[in-house]
């Protein structure tokens, strides 16, 4: 880790410490934006890092955006912060310039596709897209559809369509977005090869998921630790008996598998692979954040699933995100499907090799 990116941690980590309070988070759930968390990290520089400077980023690496990332699902920041270097990957890596206001990414549904039909300098768009991460408050939101000619990607405002509210598990806006023959001035259309925008999407998106869910691992992990230390029973805390350290020692022991499955993926990432270590992280990651909920709520005991307490602000987003972007059942069915199609001496290579 260099000298920036431990900057980086070091502010974002002061930052949402100050910010993203327990309050916030509720506020959140409760339909409230929270837009002092936004503005604080827009004006910091941080919602466009990895992007190059001339695409109107600030420069640095996928690792430094993913370290802010990992600290925002530590601490449950109620923004789509996520969706947001998400998308301007997606802009970028087409050449596109990017901007630091709100945007979120639609998954594109074989059933309900966008259409875009040119009509003068204006686009008609019709289509929907269900389960939008942050919909409601987003300026821009990414779609991939169809034009009169070729595949495209459009960057169109949800404003412009019907939106319906809905929320995950956790709380977290996820919105309905209809376009009905909707005439618009203020969007982008651009031609894309689907497939490999698709695929940049797709495990884009599970590695985005991944590492916020290993950052909320370490939340709960650190929470669980501090109230075994202070609850008493018995006359001790009960992080003195033996079935109590038993839960954290395993806790601990998912917590860090969660951290280096995602280390091994943003490697991946990095290097420009859009292959098996992500979707081995999100398998690995998905089947930690059932395990470690569990045992954080099996330790705290009554406690943890009150309103008052924090634990449930990780542990409902923990459940959430493991179905989003794949859940383990789909990406363990696409690495089986390619590891069918190896010759009888390929499997070692794919399993050990980077």
């Amino acid at each position: 880790m260099n000298d920036i990116t431990q900057m980086l941690i070091s502010s974002t980590t002061k930052i949402m410490k100050d910010i993203c309070t327990k309050e916030l988070v509720n506020e959140a759930e409760q339909g409230r934006w929270a837009a002092e968390l936004w503005d604080i990290l827009a004006d910091s520089g941080m919602i466009t890092v990895a992007i190059p400077e001339e695409l109107g980023g600030n420069g640095g690496s996928y690792t430094d955006a993913l370290s802010i990332l990992r600290l925002a699902g530590k601490y449950s920041a109620p923004i789509p912060l996520a969706e947001t270097f998400l998308g301007n990957w997606l802009l970028a890596d087409l050449g596109e310039q990017v901007s630091d206001e709100p945007l979120t990414v639609a998954l594109p549904k074989s059933d309900e596709q966008f259409y875009f039909q040119k009509h003068g300098d204006e686009w008609i768009i019709s289509g929907k897209a269900r389960f939008v991460p942050w919909a409601r408050y987003a300026k821009w939101m990414i779609v991939l559809g169809q034009s009169d000619v070729e595949p495209v990607l459009a960057l169109v405002r949800p404003a412009n369509g019907k939106i319906e509210y809905g929320q995950n598990l956790a709380g977290e806006a996820r919105d309905t977005i209809t376009f009905d023959d909707v005439l618009v001035t203020d969007c982008r259309v651009i031609p894309i090869e689907f497939e490999r925008v698709i695929n940049q999407l797709w495990y884009g998106g599970a590695l985005i998921r991944s590492v916020m869910m290993a950052g909320a691992l370490e939340r709960i992990l650190e929470l669980t630790l501090t109230y075994s230390s202070e609850r008493s029973q018995f006359g001790r805390p009960i992080h003195r008996f033996q079935a109590i350290q038993h839960q954290l020692a395993l806790l601990a022991g998912e917590t860090a598998a969660a951290g280096a499955a995602a280390d091994y993926a943003i490697e991946a990432y990095q290097a420009g692979r859009l292959s098996k270590e992500i979707a081995m992280a999100k398998i690995r990651i998905n089947e930690a954040a059932g395990t470690a909920a569990a045992m954080a709520h099996q330790v705290h005991g009554a406690i943890g699933f009150t309103y008052e307490h924090t634990l449930h602000q990780s542990t409902r987003r923990l459940w959430s995100w493991r179905d989003e972007f794949g859940t383990e059942t789909e990406w363990g069915e696409q690495l089986a499907d390619q590891m069918m199609t190896f010759a009888q001496d390929e499997l070692w290579s794919f399993l050990t090799s980077k």
